[in-house]
């Protein structure tokens, strides 16, 4: 068994910096912020036994400087850093600069983070590796015969897509072989238009779709097992606004065949740490790749409170180089978990973000309520960075009893000083 760091550095902010800390201090594991000009007086630092300034309140000139985040974890004798999501999570270049300076990463590997990071690359893997990718024509398309045969080969109902296209322009969906001639020119013509190219591809059309992510853990000894799934279909802007687990949509056979897909995906890139494989999936439960998040997802907590887990005790034992005690069998859901994002922002007003002091500021406190937050009374919410101030989370038996608990929760969460989005949310509940 090896042994765990003594100290870590948490190369984040905000909310997700605050949840990091609460484990690793739970684990008797000191931890390291880093800060800006802006958060000076944040949560994160207060919380943290050692803080180092980094830079101005932009990101480009604090968070997001690779040698500035070392230079703060080898003054401060850290052993690992822990980047949460955002900023340097998902950039390779740090992962081996962290690696370079005799530093561990706490998360996967620089390889498996490029190869999932390019779109193109990424569902060429998974293709090899068996997972479903939205089936589609090879290449453009130019002649309406080869769009018939393409077309009856992938089902309808399919979609023109524009080679050059962008912002809708030369698409349009194909129910029948009836409507495709037409269809085509259509988008040929607009897409020649648009873009002075009339090249078209046909995929795949998934009807009434639902976002649906399955979250992964491996170790460095190569086991590898998933956590069920997320449900985040509801979302503003393509930003996911409320998040569940389990889907109320997937049957056991599909959970386990995603999560399967989604363990060879791991597996083709020998993936370490926690990661989360996102599908798009219809209606009749048919599910098509969409890309993998080589990190920590702001959802996590949804999973964590079905399945009984800390995510993020169970990154720092893998990049430690333990083994995984969890067994897929014994991977058991419990009850239902549903998360809601508290934005400073004025859904009045087309959802503006708002600044300024946090004059009052208080949470919930319920039974089965999780609030991860990263704010304090007095605190500022400035402009330099993403306006989230919460994620509040239910637990409860069933769907149901989360929303009720949840709507609850939002009913009893107490901000003034900022605008909020707490009676959008509520109105989805």
């Amino acid at each position: 068994m090896s042994l765990l760091f003594n100290k870590i550095l948490v190369a984040n902010r905000g909310e997700i910096a605050c949840r990091i800390m609460r484990t690793a201090h739970r684990m008797g594991i000191k931890v390291v912020a880093v800060y800006s000009d802006a958060d000076k007086h944040a949560k994160h630092v207060k919380i943290a036994d050692e803080a180092v300034y980094v830079g101005p309140s932009q990101s480009s000139q604090s968070y997001l400087l690779i040698q500035k985040i070392i230079e703060a974890a080898k003054q401060t004798s850290a052993e690992a850093i822990h980047p949460g999501y955002g900023f340097l999570s998902e950039n390779a270049e740090f992962v081996r600069a962290v690696e370079a300076a005799g530093l561990v990463f706490i998360g996967p590997d620089a390889h498996a983070i490029e190869m999932m990071g390019d779109k193109i690359t990424s569902k060429k893997i998974a293709k090899e590796a068996g997972v479903s990718i939205v089936p589609g024509s090879e290449g453009a398309i130019s002649e309406i015969e080869e769009a018939k045969s393409e077309s009856i080969r992938i089902g309808y109902p399919v979609m023109i897509k524009a080679s050059s296209g962008g912002g809708g322009k030369g698409m349009r969906v194909v129910e029948s072989e009836e409507e495709l001639e037409a269809a085509m020119q259509a988008a040929m013509n607009e897409a020649r238009s648009s873009f002075g190219d009339d090249r078209v591809f046909i995929e795949k059309f998934v009807t009434q779709p639902r976002h649906i992510e399955i979250q992964v853990l491996a170790d460095t000894h190569g086991k590898v097992i998933f956590l069920g799934e997320r449900e985040c279909s509801i979302q503003r802007r393509h930003q996911k606004v409320i998040e569940e687990a389990p889907s109320c949509l997937l049957s056991p056979q599909t959970r386990k065949a995603m999560g399967q897909q989604a363990i060879a995906l791991s597996k083709a890139v020998n993936y370490r740490s926690a990661g989360t494989v996102e599908f798009i999936v219809g209606a009749n439960e048919d599910f098509y790749f969409l890309e993998m998040n080589t990190r920590l997802q702001v959802e996590h907590p949804v999973t964590e409170l079905v399945y009984n887990v800390d995510l993020v005790s169970l990154m720092i034992e893998i990049a430690a180089g333990q083994k995984l005690a969890l067994e897929q069998d014994n991977v058991l859901a419990n009850g239902w978990a549903m998360e809601a994002r508290i934005y400073a922002e004025d859904s009045q007003r087309g959802f503006l973000p708002s600044i300024g002091q946090l004059i009052e500021y208080k949470e919930p406190v319920l039974e089965k309520i999780r609030v991860d937050s990263g704010v304090q009374e007095g605190n500022h919410i400035t402009m330099f960075y993403d306006p989230m101030v919460a994620k509040i989370v239910s637990h409860g038996t069933d769907r149901a009893e989360c929303i009720t608990k949840l709507s609850k929760a939002l009913d009893h969460y107490k901000i003034s000083g900022v605008e909020t989005n707490i009676q959008f949310l509520s109105a989805i509940l």
